[in-house]
């Protein structure tokens, strides 16, 4: 990817379609943008070819967004969002709750999301120059482990004094993994996967209450 700018930081986008054609329009956006990064790379784009790819005038793309780096940051968000929701449904189906089958769950999800995301693997796993991206990214990570650590203390699995640090940690860790599992093979690199969710289990074993050792009904 490009180096970082001043611009790339502040990347925004200019305003939230609220009608039904313009979010359309916006979708054709993101999805002629996830396309070239797919088949070309991120270097491929720019807000002349993702216009061409969309079918729209230039113009129309700079009602939404203030450049390509905002679009980057658009893709980003909203295949996180996916990722999310692909975690809440597969925890919600979990049959038995512990910290195994919480790591575990959560970072299969991911996995899922990779393979129909192939433009989040590109734009965040292999690249992160993007400092909008980057500081989306830190904070999602941050958010999802305050969320994972209250469900895990919340449902008992996870005792009270699990330091806010150390679920950051965790979720940074297996972010890493993730980067490396997905360096240069599209499906990711099975045995670096299995290896990083037994060592973050193995890491958040260590604030585990017997039920969450030991494993509780959903």
């Amino acid at each position: 990817m490009p180096a970082v700018t001043p611009s790339t930081a502040t990347a925004v986008r200019r305003r939230t379609p609220s009608q039904a054609r313009s979010r359309e329009r916006v979708g054709k956006v993101l999805d002629a943008a996830s396309q070239i990064v797919v088949a070309q790379g991120i270097d491929a784009l720019s807000t002349r070819s993702i216009a061409a790819a969309a079918g729209i005038p230039v113009a129309s793309l700079y009602q939404y967004f203030s450049d390509r780096d905002a679009i980057l940051l658009a893709l980003v968000e909203r295949d996180t969002e996916e990722m999310d929701e692909q975690v809440r449904a597969d925890l919600a189906a979990l049959e038995t709750l512990s910290i195994a089958s919480l790591v575990e769950t959560t970072m299969r999800a991911y996995t899922k999301v990779y393979a129909r995301r192939r433009d989040f693997v590109e734009i965040w796993l292999r690249g992160r120059t993007n400092a909008a991206v980057h500081e989306f990214g830190r904070r999602h990570n941050r958010r999802t482990a305050g969320e994972l650590r209250d469900f895990a203390i919340g449902a008992g699995l996870a005792l009270p004094e699990l330091p806010s640090a150390a679920a950051e940690l965790a979720v940074e860790i297996g972010d890493r993994v993730f980067q490396l599992a997905y360096e240069t093979r599209d499906d990711g690199e099975q045995f670096l996967v299995d290896e990083g969710i037994a060592m973050v289990t193995a890491y958040l074993m260590t604030y585990a209450t017997p039920a969450g050792i030991a494993g509780v009904r959903a």
